[in-house]
């Protein structure tokens, strides 16, 4: 089944900061960790700072240490200045576009007007509103409201950050109407302006509507009233096991949006059941194929192919004779190293990917076996070209297997930052492209007589760049992950945005590299065919930034592909020199 998914889904800056905060302070301190109420409004992810030691509370009298979290939605004023009494570390996780709204009531109230608040009366969020208010203050929900109010002069009107926009106008009018003298700040986040608009534009391209996220939350129960106001049929779930598989067989697309406290992981997992759902409509093929390629992303061969296919494209661009056995070794080490550090390191893979956690888990004995038998391949081949090529290979191979492995004794580690390889920030994603680097370039020059050292640093930059901008890519689509338990990968260090411009400028100057040289003879013409893959890579950067592809099978084949492509353009190269 199709599946076109909301590009604003998930959480929104507010949310994504406090969590971000509260994740941060767990992998820095032992201190016990509280939030004064929830610290947003979404079970699952409340279950999941639970089980990290991060509790929320509702009375202070019993905290004596610690530190305590203010939550996204904001308190008033008295309770902000309780915990400031109880000695606690105070962390600020109020959202900024919330912290706005308290500037202007408090600002505007102190002047004399008559604070009217659009929201929930009963929600986190308006309650930490009404404490700003210096002076009277209302609240309203509904166009109705308006004529229930008494006589008013010298209004100062702002919503609630997540309420309704058309909703919220009509208010206003309402308001304008009756009153003469109404100030208003419309103080809807952006982000919640653009759900409702992308799920008011589903209406003629969808058959359905999911709306992800609590049940108690208000910006996620509005934006399914938003879906019912169109007219589609919409459901509004937790999690995956409350879908209505039966009905939505029915249907040929169905439109994904989430709440601003929906988690990545949570939406994956909607998507992929969604889109494992056979349509009746659904023809034969494309019902084999969508599982195929699954298994091919799942199992790791879809990497492994791809590697092979980029090492065979490295050989012609290192001007080498292009065969067969070092785009061997290089699948079956790719393949093993991915395999076996999935099973060593799967901490932030059950929030990642829980499919792939799951198949992990479902084919353990098998996927372990043919990791093991690829590592003995890949070392029997090298072995047959010559023992330099053998003894790096077994390094290589130690190499990528200890990268996941405490290095400290046990006894000791909770004196040191970093026990393993991977703990060490960023390395994660540079590790593995200087794998490539050194399996496809360095690797096939070791029983060589002769080496080229121009095409040789050419090819060495072009195989790093590729990979490290694959690597950094899928660093970015699991941060969630990898922040919740603790692992520093580039895009948590220095922020999405700041790692996207990076990979940017990387994939620019490979552009120029792939250019430049054959024009200054440092490498062969097929530097240009080389452009096409770079630039397959590039777009599947775009369509990820434009939420075109949503992080998932779809997302990784296509980056795959990208390493794919560059082999099947070196067979049709090599193709066209042979029969000239």
């Amino acid at each position: 089944m199709k599946v076109k998914l909301a590009k604003t889904s998930g959480f929104c800056m507010g949310v994504r900061r406090a969590m971000e905060m509260v994740l941060a302070e767990t992998n820095r301190t032992k201190d016990p960790i509280y939030t004064f109420g929830p610290l947003i409004h979404n079970n699952q992810v409340l279950d999941l700072l639970a089980s990290k030691g991060v509790h929320a509370v509702e009375k202070l009298e019993s905290l004596n240490s610690g530190e305590i979290v203010i939550r996204a939605h904001g308190i008033p004023p008295q309770e902000r200045q309780a915990i400031r009494e109880t000695g606690l570390k105070v962390i600020d996780a109020t959202c900024p576009r919330v912290a706005r709204v308290h500037a202007i009531i408090r600002s505007h109230s102190r002047k004399g007007h008559t604070t009217v608040i659009v929201g929930d009366r009963d929600h986190a969020e308006v309650i930490g509103l009404v404490g700003y208010a210096e002076g009277p203050v209302h609240v309203i929900q509904k166009v109705d409201d308006v004529h229930e109010l008494p006589h008013l002069e010298r209004l100062l009107v702002v919503a609630q950050t997540t309420q309704n926009e058309e909703s919220f106008h009509r208010i206003v009018n309402a308001l304008t109407n009756r009153f003469k003298d109404v100030l208003v700040f419309n103080t809807i986040c952006d982000a919640t302006y653009q759900r409702q608009q992308e799920v008011r534009s589903f209406a003629g391209q969808v058959d359905a509507v999911v709306v992800v996220g609590g049940y108690h939350s208000g910006n996620t129960q509005r934006l399914a009233q938003v879906s019912r106001e169109t007219g589609l049929p919409t459901f509004h779930i937790e999690t995956e096991k409350d879908l209505d598989k039966e009905t939505l067989s029915g249907m040929e697309v169905v439109g994904v949006t989430a709440g601003a406290s929906t988690p990545n992981w949570m939406i994956k997992n909607v998507v992929k059941t969604i889109e494992g759902i056979r349509s009746r409509s659904e023809s034969p093929l494309f019902s084999w194929t969508k599982p195929t390629l699954k298994f091919l992303v799942l199992s790791n061969l879809a990497v492994a192919l791809g590697a092979f296919s980029f090492s065979f494209a490295a050989t012609i661009l290192l001007e080498h004779n292009p065969g067969l056995t070092f785009p061997f070794i290089t699948f079956l080490y790719i393949y093993a190293m991915h395999v076996l550090n999935r099973f060593l390191d799967k901490g932030a893979c059950a929030y990642n990917d829980p499919e792939s956690a799951a198949f992990l888990k479902n084919n353990r004995p098998l996927l372990i076996l043919t990791a093991i038998g690829a590592v003995i391949g890949a070392l029997a081949v090298s072995f047959s070209v010559g023992l330099s090529t053998f003894f790096a290979l077994c390094g290589l191979s130690l190499l990528g297997i200890i990268y996941s492995i405490p290095l400290v004794p046990i006894q000791i580690r909770h004196r040191y930052t970093y026990a393993k390889i991977k703990d060490i920030p960023g390395s994660r994603s540079l590790s593995e492209s200087l794998a490539w680097v050194a399996i496809i370039t360095i690797l096939p020059l070791l029983d060589m007589d002769h080496i080229v050292w121009p095409s040789t640093i050419v090819t060495a930059l072009i195989v790093f760049s590729m990979s490290y901008a694959r690597a950094i890519l899928f660093n970015i689509i699991q941060a969630q992950g990898d922040l919740l338990v603790g692992t520093e990968t580039l895009p948590i260090i220095i922020g999405e945005k700041s790692t996207l411009a990076l990979l940017k400028i990387i994939l620019s100057a490979s552009a120029l590299i792939l250019i430049i040289s054959p024009i200054l003879t440092l490498i062969g013409p097929f530097s240009f065919v080389m452009l096409l893959p770079l630039f397959v890579l590039s777009l599947c950067l775009f369509a990820y930034e434009r939420r075109w592809l949503y992080p998932g099978t779809k997302l990784e084949a296509s980056v795959e592909g990208t390493f794919f492509l560059s082999g099947s353009l070196a067979i049709i190269w090599q193709a066209v020199l042979w029969q000239s």
